[in-house]
């Protein structure tokens, strides 16, 4: 069953990049671009050449890991979900697969200058304690880029519509793509995301909010509706409406002492 739903989530993983539906498309592709340039940029800043990464999915931001870092590892929690990228560990002779459970990570502490943790937190049960033990693993000053979806956005509050009975069916039959439900079991808000942060002890370097999605708009405006929807998000951004975008980002920071 777990090699299935590996199957199943790779498959809808590696989709999303590439899907035919312009928002759909943006969607992934601006957190895909936000987080690899933030490992561009604060790789230098990490104390220790070594990184690792919690659940990477398709394996997506591994490259960038790797051509920033001496050593980087691919953990998850089921040994299962590494396979996935078990084929790119091959071809990056740097990068290794372990595996580990982010809620009560048994590696050492201070172990890596940084730390990714992507789309990873609203899948655990206790995402306070996932954070806790990313600030455990992490050398003082190290960096962690965190992402997670905001619990009250419009696209939360979509799926949990479109995943109604007899509903799913119309979804998938307008996007003509693998459609899954998301497993989100633990959002948070922004403020209990902060609040969660400040008790682990971190230092928030940059925060950012992205991904709007209006349904209707997204399905059948085409790519004239895919951009409008993308310029009105630019105009939400920073305002007291940007509780409707999808994705919450950080960029944090152990400190020294």
């Amino acid at each position: 069953m777990i090699n299935q739903t590996k199957n199943h989530l790779l498959e809808l993983q590696q989709t999303l990049y590439y899907s035919g539906n312009y928002t759909r498309r943006r969607l992934h592709c601006t957190r895909y671009r936000w987080v690899t340039e933030m490992i561009a940029k604060y790789a230098t800043c990490t104390p220790i050449s070594k990184a690792i990464e919690y659940g990477p999915g398709s394996g997506i931001y591994l490259p960038a890991l790797t051509q920033h870092f001496t050593q980087v590892w691919a953990a998850d929690v089921e040994p299962a979900y590494l396979k996935g990228v078990e084929s790119m560990s091959h071809g990056l002779n740097n990068l290794s697969l372990i595996t580990d459970d982010i809620t009560r990570s048994s590696l050492p502490e201070a172990s890596f200058g940084l730390v990714l943790c992507s789309e990873v937190l609203e899948h655990v049960d206790l995402p306070e304690c996932a954070l806790a033990n990313i600030y455990r693993v992490l050398q003082p000053g190290g960096i962690a880029i965190v992402t997670t979806p905001q619990r009250n956005s419009l696209m939360e509050w979509c799926c949990k519509v479109a995943f109604l009975p007899g509903i799913i069916n119309l979804v998938r039959a307008i996007y003509r793509e693998p459609i899954l439900e998301t497993g989100h079991i633990s959002l948070r808000s922004r403020r209990e995301i902060e609040a969660a942060l400040s008790n682990c002890g971190f230092i928030t370097l940059r925060t950012d909010k992205f991904g709007l999605y209006l349904p209707l708009i997204a399905e059948f405006g085409s790519d004239v509706g895919g951009r409008a929807i993308e310029a009105l998000e630019s105009r939400i951004i920073n305002s007291r409406l940007d509780w409707m975008l999808w994705t919450q980002a950080y960029v944090l920071q152990r400190p020294e002492s």
